[in-house]
C-alpha cells in the first residue's frame, strides 16, 4: 500500500471523526408505568437502527430468559442488573449510547415501578425529551401521570407520547385517538408545550425506526425520525446570561491564574467585563484557554479556563456573571423538592446543598405543601417520605448564586446531602428567592434607584427580626428591659401608651415595628381588639410578657426575656423570617 493510500486513508479517518464529533447530542429519557414496554422499545430502537454489537445479540440469544414471542428479548438489551432480568423489570437508571446519521443519542432507560419514582428523576435530570409510553390496552395509568408531572417539574421542553402495544389493540386508530386526547389533556394541565403522540409496537418494530405499514391512517414520523428531527434546546442556553461557576484554580507557575469550569448557560468572549460572586468585584477576560488552544470565545455546555486582568480572589464554588445580568443572591428561597432517602425529610435539620459547584450547610424550614401526585392537589405534611415531591423553603448558611430552574436548569437545581452518611437525600428546583441578595452587590445608579428596600434588608442591617413585647409595669423598669435589650445588641425602643404623643400608640407600634425595632409595649389598660392587633401584626414574634407570666420586676423574667429575643437574631443567615 503507498503512502499516498495511507495519508488518504487517515485524512477520511480524521474527517470521520470530526463528523461524529460535531453531531448533536439529544439526551432523552423512557418512563411509564410497569409493563409498558420501555426497555423493548429501547432495546428494538437499537436493534433496528443497527446499532447492537453481534456478541451482545449473541449472548441474548443465548440467554435462558426469554419474555417475548420472539426469537430475541429486546428488553434484556438494556436491563443488566441480574435482578432486572429476573424479575423482568428495570430497577435502576441504565444509560445507552447510539448514533445515527443525524444526531448522537444519550438513553436513560428508568424504572416505572413507584418505589423507584426517584431513579426516574435522576435519570430525567438532564434530558432534553422525554419519551413516556402509554399501554395502548390499560390506557393512561397513575404512573404515567406521575412520570409526567416529574417531567413537568424538571422542565423537559418536549414529552413524545408512545403509545405502546398497538398490536394488542389491532392497529385501532380510534383507540389511538381516544389516548392521543386524553394524553395532550394532561400534558396542557402540567403546562407541558411541546407534546408527540404516536402509535407503536415496541415487540413489532411498527413506527419505531420505520414507517409502518399496518398504521396506514398514521402519517406523521416514525419515533426515530422524531428524534432525530425535533429541535434541541442547547442552542438556547447560548441566548441566556453568562453563568461561570468556578471548579478549580489553575496555577501552574507564577504567571498564570485561571478558572476552569463548566460554561452552565451564556456566551463569554475575550474582553467580555465580568462580575465576580460573592465579592462584587469586576474585571474582565484576558485570554479563554482550552487544551487544544487560545478561544476568543466560549459557550455552554463548553469547560474552559478563564483567565482575568486583574488579581481577584476567585475559589471552588465562586461564579463569573455579566454586570447587567446578575443571578439571584441570597439565602433563602422557595424549591420544589424529590424526596429519594428511606429516612424521611425532617424539618429544621441540618443537611448540605450541592448547587453547582458550590456546597453549604442548610435546612428545610417549613414545608409549604405536599403534591398530592394522584390528584395534583395541594395537602399539608409535617414530614416527607421517599419519593414524595413537595414545595418547601430552604435557608442556606451561605449566600447561593441561582436563577429560577424554569429560567436555568443547571444553576437552578440542586442536590441535598445528609452531611452524616454523605448519602444524596434529595434533588430540588429551586423556583426563586425568599429573600434579597446578604451581600452588596454592583448596580448602576438607575438600578441601585429603582431597586426598592424590602423588609429582609432592614433585619438583616438590624441583625434580628422585628418584634413586640407587651408589658404591664412601672417606667422605670420597662426602660430597665430596654437597656437591657439594647445591651445585647438588639434595636429596642418603648412605646408608653400613658405618655403624650404625636402619633396614636397604635400607630407608633406598627411603625416601628414594620421598620425592623425591637417593640416594648407598655400599656396598663390594654383592651383586647388591640391586642388583637398586635397578634395580626406581629404573629408568632408578639410576647406578652402577662400572659407568659414573665413579670418585668424579677431578675430571672428578665433573663428569660432575652432568652425570647435571642430567637430574633441573624447570624451567618441561620434564622428566617417566620
Amino acid at each position: 500500500m503507498s503512502h499516498a493510500t495511507n495519508t488518504a486513508e487517515r485524512g477520511e479517518f480524521k474527517l470521520f471523526l470530526e463528523q461524529n464529533l460535531n453531531k448533536e447530542l439529544l439526551r432523552f429519557t423512557t418512563a411509564g408505568s410497569v409493563d409498558d414496554g420501555k426497555s423493548t422499545l429501547i432495546g428494538r430502537l437499537l436493534h433496528d437502527s443497527k446499532t447492537v454489537y453481534e456478541d451482545q445479540l449473541a449472548s441474548i440469544r443465548k440467554s435462558r430468559i426469554n419474555r417475548s414471542t420472539g426469537p430475541i428479548d429486546f428488553s434484556l438489551l438494556t436491563d443488566g442488573l441480574r435482578a432486572e432480568r429476573e424479575q423482568g423489570i428495570t430497577i435502576d437508571v441504565g444509560y445507552r449510547y447510539f448514533t445515527t446519521a443525524r444526531r448522537k443519542f444519550i438513553i436513560a432507560d428508568t424504572p416505572g415501578h413507584e418505589q423507584y419514582t426517584r431513579n426516574m428523576a435522576t435519570g430525567a435530570s438532564t434530558a432534553d425529551l422525554a419519551v413516556i409510553l402509554v399501554d395502548g390496552t390499560k390506557g393512561l395509568l397513575p404512573q404515567t401521570l406521575r412520570h409526567a408531572y416529574i417531567s413537568s417539574l424538571l422542565g423537559i421542553p418536549t414529552v413524545l407520547a408512545a403509545i405502546n402495544k398497538m398490536d394488542l389493540v389491532d392497529y385501532s386508530e380510534e383507540r389511538f385517538q381516544e389516548l392521543k386526547e386524553n394524553f395532550s389533556e394532561l400534558a396542557e394541565r402540567l403546562g407541558i408545550s411541546r407534546v408527540q403522540c404516536i402509535p407503536v409496537s415496541a415487540l413489532a418494530g411498527d413506527n419505531v425506526v420505520e414507517r409502518s405499514e399496518r398504521t396506514p391512517w398514521y402519517s406523521g414520523p416514525s419515533l426515530l425520525e422524531y428524534l432525530e428531527t425535533v429541535p434541541l434546546a442547547a442552542a438556547a442556553a447560548k441566548t441566556k446570561d453568562l453563568r461561570f461557576p468556578v471548579q478549580y484554580v489553575v496555577r501552574p507557575d507564577a504567571t498564570f491564574r485561571g478558572f476552569a469550569g463548566h460554561v452552565a448557560s451564556g456566551v463569554v468572549r475575550v474582553g467580555d467585563v465580568v462580575t465576580a460572586l460573592p465579592s462584587g468585584r469586576q474585571s474582565r477576560v484576558e485570554s479563554i484557554v482550552t487544551y487544544d488552544g487560545q478561544l476568543d470565545e466560549a459557550f455552554a455546555p463548553m469547560s474552559v479556563t478563564l483567565k482575568l486582568e486583574d488579581e481577584i480572589d476567585l475559589s471552588r464554588g465562586d461564579m463569573l456573571v455579566p454586570a447587567d445580568g446578575l443571578p439571584h443572591v441570597s439565602q433563602c428561597f422557595e424549591a420544589t423538592v424529590v424526596w429519594m432517602h428511606e429516612q424521611p425529610l425532617a424539618v429544621g435539620r441540618n443537611y448540605l446543598v450541592k448547587q453547582t459547584s458550590r456546597q453549604v450547610r442548610a435546612r428545610i424550614t417549613k414545608i409549604i405543601h405536599r403534591v398530592d401526585i394522584h390528584t395534583l392537589g395541594q395537602e399539608q405534611a409535617q414530614q416527607l417520605q421517599m419519593n414524595d415531591i413537595a414545595t418547601v423553603e430552604v435557608e442556606t448558611s451561605s449566600p447561593l448564586f441561582f436563577d429560577a430552574y424554569q429560567k436555568n436548569r443547571i444553576t437552578g437545581s440542586f442536590i441535598l446531602i445528609d452531611p452524616l452518611t454523605n448519602a444524596t437525600v434529595g434533588a430540588g428546583m429551586i423556583q426563586g428567592p425568599l429573600s434579597t441578595s446578604a451581600y452588596p452587590l454592583p448596580a448602576s445608579p438607575k438600578q441601585r434607584q429603582e431597586s426598592p428596600v424590602v423588609n429582609q434588608e432592614r433585619y438583616r442591617r438590624h441583625g434580628h427580626y422585628p418584634a413586640i413585647f407587651s408589658v404591664n409595669a412601672r417606667p422605670a423598669t420597662v426602660s430597665r428591659l430596654e437597656r437591657v435589650l439594647f445591651d445585647a445588641g438588639f434595636e429596642a425602643i418603648v412605646v408608653d401608651a400613658a405618655k403624650p404623643s404625636l402619633l396614636p400608640a397604635k400607630d407608633s407600634w406598627a411603625i416601628l415595628y414594620a421598620t425592623g425595632f425591637v417593640v416594648i409595649y407598655s400599656n396598663p389598660s390594654l383592651e383586647q381588639e388591640e391586642r388583637a392587633d398586635l397578634k395580626t401584626v406581629a404573629g408568632e414574634r408578639y410576647f406578652d410578657l402577662g400572659a407568659l407570666d414573665l413579670a418585668v420586676e424579677d431578675p430571672g423574667a428578665v433573663e428569660q426575656i432575652v432568652s425570647l429575643a435571642d430567637t430574633l437574631r441573624i447570624v451567618g443567615g441561620n434564622e428566617r423570617e417566620n
